[in-house]
């Protein structure tokens, strides 16, 4: 179990595993909810302002490493946020009211060594789990626990 005040990496994510097994983002949540329609138009204005703000404020993991998320190549690989990239953080509430709103439950992960790194930029890696990380409840966060 890895100690929530020496975590430093965070994630959001969807507590029902994929059918791959894997638990996925707040984001792909979300935009999975769009692409079915389920999203009222201020749901939609916000995703859609908001997907633009992060594609603009940081990189994304596939275009500098197409191969990053290939399964065959990196199992289970998913993102995490590092605990020093408070203005990506900060800005992850109007997605988890989406979510709340429509009933998917998610959780906040932290982990101090969430698994291996195979990308890593100055506010995210991108690893393939070796181990679970500990869920703690966070303020707008449904379904806390692990």
């Amino acid at each position: 179990m890895t100690d929530a005040g020496a975590a430093r990496f965070v994630r959001y994510e969807g507590t029902v595993r994929d059918p791959r097994g894997h638990f996925p983002g707040i984001f792909f949540l979300v935009n999975g909810l769009a692409r079915e329609g389920r999203l009222s138009a201020g749901e939609e204005r916000f995703r859609r302002a908001a997907n633009d703000w992060y594609d603009a404020a940081y990189t994304n993991p596939a275009e500098v490493d197409p191969a990053v998320y290939d399964h065959r190549v990196n199992p289970g690989a998913v993102a995490w946020f590092k605990i020093s990239a408070r203005h990506l953080i900060e800005r992850v509430d109007g997605y988890l009211r989406i979510l709340d709103a429509h009933g998917v439950p998610c959780r906040r992960v932290v982990a101090s060594d969430p698994g291996e790194i195979v990308y890593e930029d100055e506010v995210q890696v991108v690893v393939v789990p070796r181990r679970e990380a500990v869920a703690v409840p966070g303020p707008g966060v449904r379904g806390g626990g692990a």
